[in-house]
Formats: structure tokens, C-alpha cells, sequence
């Protein structure tokens, strides 16, 4: 039974929810900061909220004494419950605040339902269950999606004025995306760009045409990062966000991304699209905070060219 609602009554009883910023200009450990801000607690209260997760630091439940929040970092103390800690196989929350989620979401999970697949398991219904029990009233937005097999960050958020304002200023709001992936053969040039018009036929393949007035423009900025054993490890930024825009610029680079028979690829070293958003930088639509997200090259990616990257 979810802790939030009154049972005699039968309603939703908000949390007490506090937040603290440290203002220092080091970092200090969470137990000396909470005795700092909250000099009224008992330690052994404060002990008692730590265990049980009571405390989140920039947006992620921490129950390290010795946790260090960095100057200009949150802290958030639920007097009411724990915070509920988020658990799921294929997805890891990265950061979560009352307007955003970044999440890290595994390869082979679909960002949202399809028509074609509409009772599939997808990273939306597992998040949009994990804030309802929160609170039954919280609502989910969808601003962006990851292809079924890309793995890699992704984000939601969870007000409909903060999806208003990514709506109508994506471009300006986001402010970097780079994703890494693993190309059969090796690039002709480290650094370059393609460009080219857009367009989707009725299978459901994206292609670029050289018609003018048809299709969406899009632009990818790629680099190699190593190469070896016939790949290469490669990073790309986009300017656009077409659908398979980074697959379909890698196919008509002469490389295709390895395990992406859908365009062209001839072979699958690691049994799955080799394709990883890695960076994920944006405004915060409401704070306006610059919001940094970066996750490792998967480990599978750099086994593939056998070859430390530079």
C-alpha cells in the first residue's frame, strides 16, 4: 500500500518535501551538511533518514554518510517516507527532479509504444508507473525518443509546461547530443558531416533524396575516436534529430553501423545495433540550469576494434 494515501480516508497526502543548496564553495559530506542545515535534527534521526533513503543529492537517492555535495548542488529531505527507489533491469534513472527525468535505457527496449506493438514492455509506461506511485496525479511527457535497439540517454519530463517549452525551443534548449557507435571498415576521413534531405517510405525505411522540396533536412557530425580489427569507433553530433538520421548517414557514408542489417550492415560482432547515445546536455525548461549528462563508451564498443582509444 502506498504510504501516501490516507486509508481511512481514502486520499493522497502530499510528501513534506525540503530542499537545501549548498552555497559553499566545496564540496561538504551529506551527514555534516544535513547537521548544518537542519540543526535541530538528532543525529541518530538523521542517521535513521539516511539508511532508509529519505535524502536524494542532485536528483538520485544517497544513503552514504560520506556522499559529497558539490557547491550549487540540491539536496531534498522527505520528512514524510522515503523516496521510492527506482529498480528495472533494462533502464537506470540518471537524474530526476519535479520536471525532468534522464534515464539510461538499454538496448532492445522500446522508447514508447507502437500501433504495431502497443502491449510491449517500453521505457515511457516503466517510467510513467515508477512516478505514479508517487503520486496517482503525476502525469509523463514524451520529448524525444531512442530507436527500440539504441541504447543510451534519453529524457522525459513530467509538467506540461516543460513540454511546452522543449516543443517549441528544441533546438535551443538542446544544447549537445553525441552518440557513439561502431562502423564496419574504416572511415576515409577522421572528421566530417554529411548532409542530406530526409525522407520515409512506405516500409518504414528513411532515405535521402535529392529532391528539394521533399523530406526534412538533417545534419551529422562525425569523428573517429580508434579504429581496428576492420571497425571503427566513431562519435557523432547531430544538428537534426531525423528518425534513423545517424543510421542512414553512416549507410551512405559506406559504413554502416555493425548489427544494423536494416541499413546495409553485413555483420553483428556483438548481436546488436552498435549504436550508443553517450551525451545529453540541455537547458532545463523550466530553471534554465545548464543540465550535463554523459555515460561511458559500453565496453563492448571498444572490445570490438581491440584497440586502446585515444
Amino acid at each position: 500500500m502506498n504510504r501516501n494515501y490516507d486509508r481511512s480516508k481514502n486520499e493522497y497526502r502530499p510528501d513534506r518535501i525540503y530542499s537545501f543548496v549548498n552555497r559553499e564553495e566545496e564540496a561538504v559530506p551529506l551527514m555534516e551538511f544535513i547537521q548544518q542545515v537542519r540543526p535541530d535534527a538528532k543525529r541518530g534521526d538523521i542517521k535513521k533518514w539516511m539508511k532508509y533513503g529519505h535524502f536524494k543529492v542532485n536528483g538520485a537517492v544517497s544513503t552514504g554518510f560520506d556522499t559529497p555535495v558539490a557547491p550549487g548542488e540540491v539536496v531534498e529531505f522527505n520528512q514524510s517516507r522515503p523516496f521510492p527507489v527506482f529498480q528495472h533491469p533494462r533502464i537506470k534513472i540518471v537524474y530526476e527532479d519535479e520536471d525532468v527525468i534522464v534515464i539510461n535505457k538499454g538496448y532492445g527496449l522500446l522508447s514508447v509504444a507502437t500501433q504495431s506493438h502497443k502491449k510491449e514492455e517500453n521505457a515511457y509506461d516503466i517510467i510513467r508507473n515508477y512516478i505514479k506511485i508517487v503520486n496517482p496525479a503525476n502525469r509523463l511527457y514524451i520529448v524525444h525518443r531512442l530507436d527500440r535497439d539504441t541504447s543510451g540517454l534519453m529524457m522525459f519530463v513530467k509538467s506540461e509546461e516543460a513540454q511546452d517549452v522543449l516543443r517549441h525551443n528544441w533546438n535551443n534548449m538542446i544544447l549537445e547530443r553525441l552518440y557513439v557507435a561502431v562502423l564496419e571498415g574504416y572511415l576515409e576521413n577522421d572528421k566530417g558531416y554529411v548532409k542530406s534531405r530526409l525522407m520515409e517510405n512506405s516500409q518504414f525505411v528513411v532515405y535521402s533524396t535529392e529532391n528539394p522540396d521533399e523530406g526534412k533536412l538533417a545534419v551529422t557530425h562525425y569523428e573517429t575516436l580508434g579504429k581496428g580489427n576492420g571497425y571503427t569507433l566513431a562519435q557523432f553530433s547531430l544538428d537534426t534529430g531525423r528518425k534513423n538520421q545517424i543510421r542512414v548517414h553512416a549507410k551512405e557514408l559506406g559504413h554502416p553501423i555493425a548489427g544494423d542489417r536494416k541499413y546495409g550492415a553485413t555483420k553483428s560482432p556483438i548481436h546488436r545495433l552498435a549504436l550508443h547515445a553517450r551525451t545529453l546536455r540541455f537547458a532545463h525548461p523550466i530553471t534554465r540550469k545548464d543540465m550535463n549528462f554523459e555515460t561511458p563508451v559500453p565496453q563492448k564498443f571498444v572490445d570490438c576494434i581491440r584497440k586502446q582509444m585515444k
